[in-house]
């Protein structure tokens, strides 16, 4: 038993040197990736920077302590707290994330998350039983080598509990720019070729989904949830002579329109007649509107004041009515370019989302043009940076390309799925160069939920996207592509 109690200590001892050591320099071999998989993780994401570094120092240091006889009590009590911070980690991922990673790397490359806790049981039993020989080969009380290990114990699951919800905070209302990649939150994709690559989604009725046409404005295409084939309809409007320049379809099923901000007009018109008729003509002019319900439409135009950009509501029965909204959009320089942004329709709760292309915010309307509320993009920049320059005429023109943070937005029932325009902290440049990437959003909270990849369809990028219940589509070349929604 004696035996037992002098060489235990030095066995476990050297178990957890040469565990350390092969996993710190594992880590340090594959530095980059280390810190993509933590930056991945559902719980440490906000500090991964920190955490790599920690990790691998506070390793060797442990391995180094457990090397002598002088501090290796000292060692396997760092050992006890290590693993139990490790097993606390696990079974918190296991039972309350977001969701479960991929297994990480190193020397535990090939075990599950349940198997990973079995191991790290196993560590702090050996690391704990370790302690207690020792303890007793120096003579201390029982008592107090227990509470000792209590109070690390303590200790090191409490930090992790609170690195955990400190983290969970941070990504989901501070965001520091680290982007939280999910397993497959999108799968299974269906690809339908259109033909051509002038179509643009027109709207939705579950999972039919409507098409417009960029160079036949008066074609719209229709893809039953079969998915197997598009069909085409030709649309009629009760004045075809007007000076069109940009005619845009919306569905909002049984009822579509039929829009163009610089005539400016537009028609109306009830599924299954394809005629739509002339509703507003001449009243105000737009850049950009969005059916929100039957004969109800929030637009984009210029004040006739201060030429700068305000939301408007435009009803078009009983009678033509309009309602301006002058302070939704904040002015940062200019209330032209600075505002300058997309703004998509939620069809589940009939809300307005206005996202700025050269600064981290959206901005919520309902459907009678109340600011309800707003967030931010987990990128930092908060000032649109423009370079600005006022000609003669009074006219302002761009100096030099803008930085745009937000690119293409698509809403369904509450979320926000953003296309970004900008490379987050600890990402591959090389995936970039492959993928498009889609930062999801629960607006009503304003908090961060997760993001994802769009893969390039060969040479041809997503340039539009439409989320329905189950499914998420985009338009990529020619082709419509449909994934299955995982979350």
């Amino acid at each position: 038993m004696k035996t037992l109690r002098k060489f235990f200590p030095i066995i476990v001892s050297f178990f957890f040197v040469l565990l350390f050591i092969y996993a710190s320099a594992s880590k340090m071999l594959d530095f980059e990736n280390f810190q993509v998989q933590l930056a991945q993780s559902p719980l440490l994401s906000a500090y991964a920077g920190f955490i790599s570094y920690a990790v691998i120092i506070l390793e060797l240091v442990i391995a180094g302590l457990l090397c002598f006889h002088l501090t290796r009590l000292w060692g396997l009590f760092a050992s006890f707290a290590i693993m139990v911070a490790f097993t606390v980690y696990i079974y918190l991922i296991l039972n309350y994330s977001d969701f479960v990673p991929c297994s990480c790397g190193g020397i535990l490359e090939k075990m599950s998350w349940q198997q990973h806790l079995v191991f790290n049981m196993v560590c702090v039993l050996l690391a704990l039983t370790g302690v207690f020989f020792i303890g007793k080969e120096r003579a201390y009380r029982w008592s107090r080598t227990a509470a000792e290990l209590a109070f690390t114990a303590i200790l090191s699951a409490g930090s992790m509990v609170a690195l955990f919800l400190s983290s969970e905070y941070i990504m989901k209302k501070e965001n520091n720019f680290t982007r939280r990649f999910l397993p497959h939150p999108i799968d299974f994709p269906q690809k339908l070729n259109l033909e051509v690559n002038s179509f643009y989604f027109a709207g939705q009725h579950g999972d039919t989904i409507f098409l417009g046409n960029k160079v036949a404005p008066l074609i719209m295409g229709k893809v039953y949830p079969s998915f197997d084939k598009l069909i085409l309809d030709t649309l009629k409007i009760s004045d075809a002579s007007l000076p069109f320049q940009e005619l845009k379809l919306q569905v909002q099923y049984p009822y579509f329109s039929l829009a163009d901000g610089h005539v400016p007009a537009v028609f109306e018109g009830e599924f299954p007649d394809v005629n739509a008729q002339l509703a507003m003509h001449q009243k105000a002019y737009f850049s950009t509107i969005v059916m929100i319900k039957p004969k109800h439409y929030i637009f984009r135009g210029q004040s006739t004041k201060t030429r700068e950009t305000i939301m408007g509501l435009l009803e078009t029965e009983p009678d033509v009515k309009f309602r301006f909204n002058t302070t939704f959009l904040e002015k940062q320089i200019d209330g032209i370019f600075d505002t300058d942004g997309n703004f998509v329709t939620d069809p589940v709760k009939q809300n307005v989302i206005y996202t700025y292309f050269y600064r981290n915010e959206y901005r919520v309307l309902d459907d009678q043009l109340r600011f309800t509320g707003q967030g931010k993009t987990i990128d930092t920049i908060t000032k649109a940076q423009l370079k600005l320059n006022t000609l003669k005429d009074g006219r302002i023109k761009m100096n030099a390309p803008p930085l745009k943070v937000n690119q293409d937005q698509a809403a369904y029932g509450g979320l926000l799925f953003n296309e970004a325009n900008l490379r987050g902290r600890h990402e591959s440049a090389k995936m970039w160069q492959q993928a498009k990437v889609v930062d999801v959003y629960h607006y009503p909270t304003a908090t961060y939920r997760y993001s994802f990849y769009v893969h390039h369809d060969g040479p041809n990028k997503m340039r539009s996207m439409l989320v329905t219940a189950k499914h998420f589509y985009i338009l990529s070349g020619n082709q419509l592509i449909r994934y299955q929604r995982m979350r």
